[in-house]
């Protein structure tokens, strides 16, 4: 990466803060190293710095700057992506926690992806029944959703998630500049999870995404002459992306654990986590979710519940960013054995995100398996999904 993902010389960041019983603060801006010490909190003397292995620099500055206001800091490697959420890697964390004697009064820093923040935050969770965690994402994806809400998790050879906890972190520094020099399809991913949230609840977002459709595809396309990119595109991204975060954040301040409420936020996840499982996690995640999003959409239109505009406007926003739109045809009953071990499924009754029209999310129990059926077999196709962005 070009840029550390924090600095400890930036300006003010916007803050959105979620609610709730422990109420934190998701911090938006660019170099905002500075802003650790106040998230960690005045007792925090020793910290854990977990990272994935491509951010091993970034996660020495991290440490650098801590050491020097005072901290005993410690790095831990974990690997890329999905392969970091396991109980054996989760083992080894708690083995060095346990061997660099962490107490109550200490901290852990996630600095990385999703799969980083899901697993730091997990961790922290279960030592020593929780100490305070902060997350730093560095991922278009991590920043509005993985690193805010509280949900932390491994996973199983069963499926995604299955294994994990509600735990809110104590902070979040969401630092733009990281995304700068983010890989486009990991930009591009990422998008879907913006997509998400406009759809379920803020229409803005899509009218930006439809508005700068080529230029956010195109992310990166600027390192080829060694320039930056537009202040415009610039202020674009970090609307889209306080837009998201403030939608999570007022959907988890109210609904922590999924009682109600927050289950709109798994919007094309049932099917997608069911992708991702079958692609034994070869896919990233928001490829996953942009198919699951449509046939969600499919499947809202077959109940009755939305227009043949809205899902022709899934396909053609999600496919203007290069995000995949179709999966194949074979793998409906391997799917389908997938989605019944969801964790929103309930005994035996499957259970849906669906749409009422834009911004009107609610939920579908236990639709006919002909309805499933047809529904994907509006999104499938005989061959591998032919897709634009490396997945």
């Amino acid at each position: 990466m070009s840029e550390s993902p924090v600095d400890p010389a930036g300006p003010a960041p916007e803050v959105v803060t979620v609610r709730g019983d422990a109420p934190y603060d998701v911090l938006v801006g660019r170099h905002l190293l500075g802003e650790l010490p106040r998230l960690l909190g005045e007792n925090v003397r020793r910290v854990l710095i977990v990272h994935q292995p491509s951010l091993t620099a970034s996660a020495e500055v991290v440490r650098d700057d801590l050491e020097a206001s005072g901290y005993q800091a410690f790095l831990a490697e974990v690997p890329d992506a999905e392969e970091a959420k396991s109980a054996q890697v989760a083992a080894f964390l708690w083995g060095v926690l346990g061997q660099a004697d962490f107490t109550r009064s200490d901290a852990i820093i996630g600095v990385g992806g999703g799969a980083t923040t899901d697993l730091a935050g997990f961790v922290a969770a279960t030592w020593l029944r929780g100490i305070r965690v902060v997350h730093v994402p560095t991922t278009l994806l991590a920043m509005v959703d993985a690193a805010v809400g509280g949900k932390t998790g491994i996973n199983t050879a069963e499926g995604k998630n299955l294994v994990g906890a509600f735990y809110p972190p104590a902070g979040v520094l969401a630092d733009l500049a990281t995304l700068e020099s983010l890989p486009r399809f990991e930009f591009v991913a990422g998008l879907a999870e913006v997509v998400k949230t406009g759809f379920i609840a803020d229409p803005r977002i899509l009218e930006l995404v439809e508005a700068h459709a080529s230029e956010l595809r195109d992310w990166g396309s600027w390192e080829a002459t060694g320039g930056e990119p537009s202040d415009e595109l610039r202020a674009v991204v970090a609307e889209l992306v306080q837009r998201s975060i403030a939608v999570k954040a007022a959907v988890v301040g109210e609904d922590l654990k999924e009682a109600g409420l927050r289950e709109i936020l798994n919007y094309g996840h049932t099917l997608g986590h069911a992708v991702e499982l079958a692609e034994r996690y070869g896919w990233r995640h928001g490829a996953a979710v942009s198919v699951g999003m449509v046939f969600a959409a499919e499947l809202s239109r077959l109940a009755g519940k939305l227009d043949d505009e809205v899902v022709d406007r899934h396909r053609a926003i999600l496919s203007s960013l290069g995000l995949p739109t179709t999966y194949r045809g074979d793998r409906w009953d391997q799917l389908l054995t997938a989605m019944r071990r969801d964790k929103k499924t309930r005994g035996d009754l499957l259970r849906f995100v669906v749409l009422d029209d834009v911004a009107r999310p609610t939920r579908l129990e236990g639709p006919d398996p002909a309805l499933l059926q047809a529904a994907y077999a509006e999104i499938s196709s005989d061959a591998p999904s032919s897709r634009t962005i490396s997945l």
